[in-house]
């Protein structure tokens, strides 16, 4: 039937549609799918500065974005009075808004990266291992996944952080430990179904322990979803970095983060906005940005998107 449905789509001699998606997936590159996209464009160039901020911004900026200036205090937004630097303004101790939001790049992507790189690893690991031992260790991993699912991730984080010091190193473990259910429970579900594959039954025959198999042959079909999951969690995690910074319980001084920026200037929402407008704007155009890239990855992995865009460069 699927050999007279591929004979009814393409006439004699041409090559069939899954031969042209596999060929699409091997000869174009990324980069011809991205310029044809101009969202994805802008959301990828938007992700190179902020790359460029994480890595010199210290280095351009990091005195003017410590040091006080009393004499620039609040100084409004659109002055060129010490610079360009003051163009979106400056805090209540004069500080450039513009230095500060390029240094605090650096922390904010760093704990969020950070977080979701030990959840991603933490949490596929212990649900490889949960879906492929079952048995009373895969229902006890489940149920602890599910009572720390239960708590929101935010009230944890706050409960935990209050106990201790909220310090960059504290606040990573936390953002990670609440996204550890979503990768245990993806992992243990793709393991379930993959345990039953005939492969892994001739690996077990030829004397391969449980682990080998995990590593050789069921993890490395686990690792593109849970990479797919990771792209959107980065977004979510630098959201969630910010509100605790913003309830004062996140990073703090002598550290910037764009969440503690918002924090510091909320009081002076009615003289002096720019001191929160412009650190949450960085917030919403930096996770707009992931989502928008994470969506075009996830299109571009998938076959018959390419072969759609391919088809559309030969028409």
């Amino acid at each position: 039937m699927t050999e007279l449905n591929n004979t009814r789509d393409n006439p004699p001699g041409a090559p069939s549609i899954q031969a042209e998606m596999v060929a699409t997936r091997t000869r174009t590159p990324y980069l011809y799918f991205l310029v044809r996209d101009p969202v994805a464009v802008l959301a990828a160039l938007w992700l190179l500065f902020l790359l460029f901020c994480a890595l010199f911004g210290e280095w351009l900026f990091g005195d003017l974005a410590r040091g006080m200036n009393l004499a620039a205090r609040a100084a409004p937004f659109g002055t060129t009075e010490g610079g360009l630097v003051n163009i979106l303004g400056a805090d209540a101790l004069g500080r450039p808004i513009l230095a500060r939001i390029i240094v605090a790049t650096r922390v904010t992507l760093g704990i969020a990266m950070a977080s979701a790189i030990a959840a991603l690893i933490i949490g596929t690991l212990i649900g490889l291992w949960a879906g492929f031992k079952g048995g009373w260790t895969g229902r006890v991993i489940m149920q602890l996944s599910d009572v720390l699912q239960s708590f929101p991730s935010i009230l944890l984080a706050m409960v935990v952080l209050y106990m201790l010091s909220p310090s960059p190193l504290n606040l990573i473990l936390v953002l990670a430990v609440g996204q550890l259910p979503v990768y245990i429970r993806v992992a243990r579900a793709e393991v379930l179904e993959l345990r039953e594959r005939l492969f892994v039954d001739a690996a077990r025959v030829i004397g391969a322990r449980p682990y080998q198999i995990i590593a050789m042959h069921i993890g490395p079909m686990v690792i593109p979803t849970v990479i797919n999951i990771v792209t959107i969690d980065f977004a979510l995690i630098m959201l969630s970095e910010s509100s605790l910074s913003f309830l004062g319980i996140g990073v703090q001084a002598p550290n910037i983060t764009w969440g503690l920026m918002v924090s510091q200037g909320k009081d002076y929402l009615e003289t002096a906005w720019w001191m929160a407008f412009f650190p949450g704007l960085m917030i919403m155009l930096s996770t707009l940005s992931i989502n928008l890239m994470a969506n075009w990855t996830r299109r571009i992995r998938d076959p018959r998107e390419r072969w759609r865009f391919e088809r559309a460069k030969q028409a």
